[in-house]
């Protein structure tokens, strides 16, 4: 896993499924694939969002669910972007959030949801239940409360990585 001390140096990964991003006051309702009192577990539920950037209820307030490809995953707070790695060629993390901002000022941006944010959002592999996390398996990302506009591109740097951005745009 990378490694590193703040949001932008710090990244999740995921084995398979979807990262969530889960508000922190309801993070002990998540219980990833152990299921929650014995029914269907909670990381089925992240799996059935098939859109790249899309919602489900935890503990009566809305998480966001960024699926699609498993990709490493950071968050750069001064653009409001999830930075997702489909393909790296760099070496290093720096030369990936270093390209961020050309790559977004280029990009074609496609519209997908609109997600309300109340409160700091925890992001983690969906499948790992929350008594399960452990220092380094999640991000701890802080938005403006508000309305979001989601918008989600592809990008190729050549030389750096092929990315997925999703940025949040307060309304």
């Amino acid at each position: 896993m990378r490694s590193g001390g703040v949001v932008g140096d710090r990244w999740v990964e995921t084995e398979g499924g979807p990262l969530i991003g889960i508000p922190e006051s309801v993070l002990e309702h998540w219980s990833g694939v152990f299921g929650a009192d014995g029914g269907t577990d909670d990381y089925a539920r992240a799996c059935a969002v098939r859109e790249l950037v899309g919602a489900i209820d935890v503990g009566g307030r809305t998480a966001l669910i960024l699926a699609g490809e498993p990709s490493d995953t950071t968050y750069l707070p001064e653009m409001r972007v999830f930075v997702r790695v489909l393909s790296q060629d760099a070496e290093d993390d720096e030369a990936v959030i270093a390209a961020v901002s050309e790559a977004a000022a280029g990009a074609r941006w496609e519209w997908e949801t609109e997600f309300v944010v109340h409160e700091p959002l925890v992001v983690f592999d969906s499948a790992l239940g929350f008594d399960r996390l452990r220092e380094g398996d999640w991000l701890r990302v802080e938005m403006p409360t508000g309305r979001h506009q989601v918008w989600c591109a592809d990008v190729d740097v050549p030389d750096v990585a092929e990315l997925r951005l999703v940025q949040f745009r307060l309304e």
